[in-house]
């Protein structure tokens, strides 16, 4: 599912103007302008004075307090403030997703810049998406670290037994009701730990069942200008400390859109990454323009891969279950996957059979599960929502009836296995995260060498392959706030053995 025009064009966002005045290197200069200069003897013993002032003060400091660190080290445990020559920060996370930038697509030689900043920070093999492997619930996987089964949000668009609705990701009314949506997203856990948030457009609602809200939030809006997107990042980032947030969180959807209309390797696509790339060189000069690059750490990843769906094998439901099993059919939920509810009156039975008989006949095309099947390493199967019957296509195949046919159909699309390689995500992060991680990998020696690094130069490594629910741990983990961090599906300790 294309996730473009999921919400009706808001009001302009604003600020109050409240910036402070800042005073200047020169500000308190005498009024007075006939004094005469200095000597040169002068100057230069009282600039050796200072110099003499600033040596024995970090000596005593640091016999006092110990050797200097780094304030967004994770071993970090004094002052939660550093300054970048003019302004204090705390500790800053901008994490921004890349909406159906496949994780391959970074070998094409359209990103140069994605590249150079993973260069100089980290980069994944890839992130496995959850399944299934759609933008909504994955991109509440990342901010709540929890599988569909445990969030709640199993698909785009689903039937919920429990209240006997629909949720539709592409209704206002719908998607922004918070009881859809269970877990506690990370702006949730960071305002409880007192930091300030902000939300641009990322999909999931504006309050969760607490009442909880980021501190900024600017609702979605399709075809926003990346431009504008990297502008409202910088005024917040701009804001005065009190003001200021510590966690952004960021949503560009136009390569999804790209994928969607004209598959995962046309011009199109090509041109869109190539804007995307453009969007976070801008991202990362603008921080290193702030001397921010060691105190901010950005984090880019997307929800899911795309793969080509321009020519795919047709599979008709009719040809399975007949058109009385269509008919039986009382729900049908998610897409290219198909959960099936069928009516209380229904042989459920005697349809499960033949599509499990299709199934066994035809194991290249498809597969059907129900709860008690479903493979464990999908984590689909603990939640009412979850229908009873699901069936799975491999890529290169889609469900479809003799009646629909391809009518409709997108040239790209996911939401196929999130083990397939054309469903993996990405992950490139820079920042005082990526210095620390680095320096630890580079301390050990080389028959110690952590095993899930892989060195592609002197500065360079990669990351294996990780789940995507291990993104909020990380976060916490970044924001120093771990203590606050809500129960989730991340794996403990997980970040423990990269450094």
């Amino acid at each position: 599912m294309s996730s473009g025009g999921i919400y009706p064009k808001p009001k302009p966002f604003s600020y109050h103007d409240n910036a402070e005045e800042e005073e200047g290197l020169l500000s308190g200069t005498s009024e007075h302008s006939e004094r005469q200069p200095w000597s040169r003897k002068k100057v230069v013993g009282v600039a050796a004075f200072f110099i003499l002032l600033l040596i024995s003060g970090a000596f005593i400091r640091t016999l006092l307090r110990g050797p200097i660190v780094h304030p967004n080290s994770m071993w970090y445990t004094g002052s939660d403030t550093q300054t970048n020559g003019t302004h204090e920060f705390k500790r800053t996370v901008v994490i921004v997703s890349i909406d159906g930038l496949r994780a391959d697509y970074l070998d094409r030689g359209l990103t140069p810049h994605l590249l150079s900043i993973s260069k100089n920070g980290l980069r994944a093999k890839s992130m496995r998406p959850i399944f299934p492997t759609l933008t909504f619930p994955n991109h509440w996987a990342l901010m709540t670290g929890l599988y569909a089964e445990s969030h709640g949000i199993v698909a785009n668009n689903f039937w919920d037994p429990a209240s006997k609705t629909e949720f539709w990701y592409n209704r206002i009314e719908s998607c922004w009701k918070s009881e859809w949506w269970f877990g506690e997203p990370m702006w949730e856990t960071a305002g409880k730990a007192g930091l300030i948030t902000a939300n641009l457009m990322w999909p999931g609602p504006p309050k969760t069942t607490s009442g909880a809200s980021s501190t900024y939030f600017v609702p979605w809006e399709d075809h926003v200008p990346l431009k504008n997107k990297h502008d409202q990042i910088m005024k917040w980032i701009d804001l005065p400390l009190r003001e200021r947030p510590q966690l952004i969180m960021a949503y560009e959807p136009s390569l999804d859109q790209a994928g969607h209309k004209t598959g995962p390797m046309s011009a199109l696509v090509n041109k869109t990454l190539g804007a995307v790339d453009a969007f976070a060189k801008d991202l990362q000069e603008s921080l290193k323009s702030r001397n921010l690059t060691d105190i901010v750490d950005i984090v880019f990843v997307s929800d899911h891969g795309m793969t080509d769906t321009s020519d795919p094998e047709l599979i008709y439901m009719d040809d399975i279950i007949g058109e009385d099993g269509l008919k039986a059919i009382e729900h049908e939920d998610g897409w290219p996957a198909m959960g099936l509810r069928f009516l209380p009156t229904a042989n459920v039975t005697h349809y499960l059979n033949l599509l499990l008989k299709a199934s066994d006949e035809n194991p290249e095309k498809f597969d059907v599960y129900t709860h008690d099947t479903m493979p464990e390493r999908y984590h689909f199967s603990h939640h009412e929502r979850i229908a009873p019957i699901y069936i799975i296509p491999k890529i290169g195949y889609v469900l479809t009836t003799k009646a629909e046919g391809n009518v409709g159909m997108s040239k790209g699309n996911h939401g196929y296995d999130n083990e397939a390689t054309p469903m993996q995500a990405m992950f490139i992060a820079h920042g005082p995260f990526t210095t620390d991680v680095k320096a630890s990998v580079k301390g050990q020696q080389k028959d110690k060498l952590n095993t899930n690094w892989h060195s592609t130069s002197n500065d360079a490594f990669i990351m294996d392959r990780f789940q995507n629910v291990e993104i909020y741990n990380l976060i916490m983990k970044l924001l120093g706030i771990e203590a606050y961090a809500a129960n989730n599906n991340g794996t403990v300790g997980f970040w423990d053995k990269y450094l």
